[in-house]
């Protein structure tokens, strides 16, 4: 099926918009209230799947290359996690950045993020396998093995973090599963030194938390990541994750991020009415479509479609009703659609 190129352009036009000069993405838009005129590391990574799919390397490049060099400005204080443990929350990895400067936010925020490093291990592996070149300095294979060796010194497959949500800390399957794939992929590269126990520790903890993404989570939004882009879970575990997202979150403009969300909930008791994410529906779709069922994935797509509001998808709509939020458009979710729509081929 043909794609439309008027409307895949558009949409990556939506993205582009949100990169600054130093090749970074911006979670929305710059003049937003809301805060996400930063940037994230896990949005970035999200974000960049788009230029991946569309095999715009000059960018993806840029956006990995700026994402190396965060890292490699905050070198001492990773360093002393590796060497000391860190015990309270400011002294771990922060997930959000000036865009520009690359210096952290200090406000009290969730700021435990195991998955942000995994996710970067995991796709700076995944490019260098496929022969985009990202890493070509030694302080950039450095910093990597130095990002190994921090998730060897937290413990990751039993530190309770904040999550993707950046919520209350728990032990998170989609934080410990992002730590494994990206574990996995930058082992394959033979220029870093990856022990046998970090992966086998993360895996057995894994094993111990699915399909459940926490203690006091059934099922999550962010399990989803376990099967794309991470392809830790695979076959009745992956069925399975689905099967429970798609009876206790699917909703008609999206899928809610788990039971009892508050974030934007449109209850004043903030229970029942949890907001409705948009790139759920994509994200579905490009999971179907990986399995080989096509129909299902481009009723996801179809479903994809109606949550555009003015040309943008939103971070995500108020329970039942066409009101999205201010986080219009939203980077991570304009890329799934995008990955989404090549895929379909719709």
């Amino acid at each position: 099926m043909q794609i439309n190129n008027d409307i895949l352009e558009k949409h990556l036009n939506n993205i582009r918009a949100l990169q600054v000069p130093s090749g970074l993405f911006l979670a929305s838009r710059s003049d937003v209230s809301t805060g996400y005129n930063k940037a994230w590391l896990r949005d970035n990574f999200y974000t960049c799947l788009a230029f991946e799919e569309v095999e715009e390397w000059e960018t993806v490049k840029k956006v990995w290359k700026a994402l190396l060099q965060v890292f490699i400005k905050h070198k001492d204080k990773i360093s002393w996690a590796v060497k000391n443990k860190p015990y309270n929350t400011f002294q771990y990895i922060h997930a959000r950045y000036n865009p520009e400067t690359f210096e952290e936010f200090w406000e009290e925020w969730g700021n435990k993020q195991n998955d942000a490093v995994g996710e970067i291990l995991f796709k700076i592996g995944d490019l260098e396998q496929k022969g985009v070149k990202i890493i070509e300095t030694q302080d950039e294979k450095e910093i990597i093995q130095t990002l190994i060796d921090y998730l060897d010194s937290i413990e990751y497959w039993q530190d309770p973090d904040n999550g993707v949500w950046e919520e209350y800390e728990e032990v998170h399957a989609s934080s410990v599963g992002a730590c494994v794939a990206g574990l996995k992929s930058v082992s394959k590269l033979d220029i870093f030194k990856v022990p046998d126990h970090l992966i086998q520790m993360g895996e057995e903890a894994l094993k111990k938390l699915l399909p459940r993404e926490s203690k006091s989570k059934f099922t999550d939004l962010a399990l989803l990541s376990l099967i794309y882009p991470f392809n830790v879970v695979s076959g009745d575990m992956a069925r399975e994750i689905v099967r429970h997202l798609e009876y206790h979150l699917k909703k008609d403009r999206g899928v809610i991020r788990y039971k009892n969300d508050r974030y934007y909930n449109k209850n004043i008791d903030e229970v029942s009415e949890e907001a409705e994410w948009c790139f759920g529906f994509p994200w579905l779709s490009i999971i179907y479509k990986n399995w080989g069922e096509d129909e299902i994935a481009r009723e996801y797509l179809d479903m994809s479609y109606k949550t555009i509001y003015n040309d943008q998808i939103p971070e995500l709509y108020y329970s039942d009703s066409d009101k999205p939020n201010e986080n219009t458009p939203l980077g991570w979710a304009e890329s799934l659609f995008v990955v989404a729509l090549i895929r379909s081929g719709k």
